[in-house]
């Protein structure tokens, strides 16, 4: 269930990055050659950017694609690697996320009871609604390090 969930996350994440692309290219072309634009449509830019970038990180989890240091990484066993992965994701991954998603949701709480709204004129409003991104990403990439654990506690188990 988890990963049939991150893996649609992702691909929702690659449509909305090439709506991103599209609303960068209009935006652009509307700018430059016709002298206009939309504070809302920048700003809206920003929000898929978070998108991106929020829902990005956990689909990277699930496909092994962050950053580590490959260069010893690569060279370990695999016993090794399942020990170090399960670490990670236990020791680091996790607490973070916890951390992330308790100071979140007081952050989109206060900005839900100040109905805040961007301070640009014509900007978007409902800002609460792109802050819930952060604890919502941050829950979906503890489900994801708990289940990396646990697949990976299961392999070193087995080797």
């Amino acid at each position: 269930m988890i990963d049939k969930t991150i893996k649609y996350l992702g691909y929702f994440t690659a449509f909305v990055v090439a709506l991103l692309v599209l609303l960068v290219v209009y935006d652009a072309t509307v700018r430059y050659l016709f002298s206009g634009g939309s504070v809302a449509l920048q700003e809206l830019e920003w929000h898929l950017f978070d998108i991106v970038i929020l829902f990005g990180i956990v689909y990277a989890l699930r496909e092994s694609a962050h950053v580590r240091v490959d260069i010893f990484y690569a060279s370990f066993s695999q016993k090794t690697q399942a020990l170090i992965n399960i670490i990670a994701s236990l020791l680091f991954v996790l607490p973070f996320s916890f951390l992330i998603i308790y100071i979140g949701v007081d952050f989109v709480s206060m900005s839900y009871l100040q109905n805040e709204a961007s301070s640009n004129p014509g900007g978007l409003e409902y800002r609460f609604l792109v802050k819930s991104l952060m604890p919502l990403s941050f829950a979906f990439l503890s489900l994801q390090a708990i289940r990396d654990a646990k697949t990976n506690f299961d392999a070193w188990r087995s080797l």
